[in-house]
């Protein structure tokens, strides 16, 4: 059963240098507080695998030197332009990069949650992203002819992190509708949740809740975290920053202006 805490650094401990950790897009509820916090820390060699994509969370994580290897199928600000820090470290050479697709990604996560070693999957075959994965095997559907398939590895992530609009004090936390979240706590071997606010009733034995609440069994740790979304956006509860994203993006351009921008929004945190 999930340990119901105040502390965020408590909450986040088991997030240690060099494990996976699986996040997901932003418009699923990212846990920005907590990425914060991982920064505040120092944490050093992860491999972040964002399930299946990352704006914010994952360039700054990128740009405060935290990660090693990156797993995903695109990391970008959207309509706030390139993520600049991911820019200048492919540039540099300063991560590794396992490219992917939305929906191999996904399909990893099902083999992990299903306990199987694999997933087939259609649609990768001709596409270059083969060549530059040796751990996605082809081979040739044993129920039929010359029907080439390609096997995907199953991802078991060390830890999921992500942010959503409650817990109970059980700790069953409600998603909605995000239902990819649910795959990244099935595959995962710890999860770490962040909330707005504990309801006060079990959310399992709400009529109206329960279809969208993850079993606290699922769960690890959570940390009520008021807006700790910002300033993405959270389903139902508020919308992304704007102004914030445009103020990130204009100083992220440059290593001198990202360092800026954690002085002013990250590390005066911890002082705060």
């Amino acid at each position: 059963m999930a340990r119901i805490t105040r502390s965020l650094d408590e909450a986040i401990a088991p997030i240690a240098d060099g494990c996976s950790l699986a996040v997901p897009r932003e418009t699923s509820g990212a846990a920005m507080a907590a990425t914060r916090a991982l920064i505040r820390r120092g944490v050093k060699r992860l491999h972040l695998v964002a399930l299946p994509t990352s704006t914010l969370q994952a360039d700054l994580l990128i740009g405060a030197g935290c990660i090693e290897t990156l797993e995903t199928s695109a990391v970008s600000l959207g309509e706030f332009g390139p993520a600049p820090r991911f820019t200048a470290a492919i540039l540099g050479g300063t991560i590794e990069m396992r490219d992917a697709t939305c929906p191999a990604l996904h399909a990893q996560f099902q083999a992990a949650e299903k306990g199987v070693p694999f997933m087939p999957l259609r649609g990768l075959i001709g596409s270059d992203l083969l060549p530059h994965r040796p751990d996605w095997k082809v081979v040739d559907n044993p129920f039929g002819n010359n029907d080439p398939i390609v096997l995907l590895p199953a991802l078991k992530p060390d830890v999921a992190l992500f942010h959503a609009p409650m817990a109970d004090r059980e700790g069953n936390v409600y998603i909605g509708t995000q239902r990819e979240l649910v795959a990244m706590a099935h595959a995962a071997q710890q999860t770490i949740v962040t909330v707005e606010e504990i309801h006060g009733a079990n959310l399992l034995r709400d009529p109206l809740l329960a279809a969208g609440t993850l079993p606290g069994f699922y769960v690890e740790a959570v940390a009520v975290e008021p807006r700790g979304a910002w300033p993405l956006p959270l389903p139902d509860r508020y919308a992304i920053d704007a102004a914030h994203m445009a103020e990130y993006a204009r100083l992220a351009a440059t290593a001198e202006g990202f360092a800026q921008y954690l002085e002013r929004y990250v590390y005066e945190k911890r002082a705060a």
